[in-house]
């Protein structure tokens, strides 16, 4: 996973709504399988502020990907 800065996402300084969803995919032990995702559709990488906002908004599409069934 390429962002700006980090390089895991245990080392992501999530913000805002985004905490929670980090905090679900490891608390799963998913990160390797989100980070896999994440460079599959952002070879190019993503800034904090695009990482950061796709564990927001688009939780429940990384939820689905990784097989996490909302409660």
């Amino acid at each position: 996973m390429k962002i700006t800065m980090e390089n895991t996402l245990r080392e992501f300084q999530a913000w805002s709504g985004a905490i929670s969803t980090k905090n679900t995919i490891i608390s799963l032990g998913l990160e390797e399988q989100f980070e896999e995702l994440i460079d599959e559709c952002y070879p190019n990488g993503l800034t904090a502020t695009e990482l950061n906002d796709i564990l927001w908004f688009d939780s429940e599409w990384i939820f689905e990907c990784l097989g996490i069934e909302e409660e």
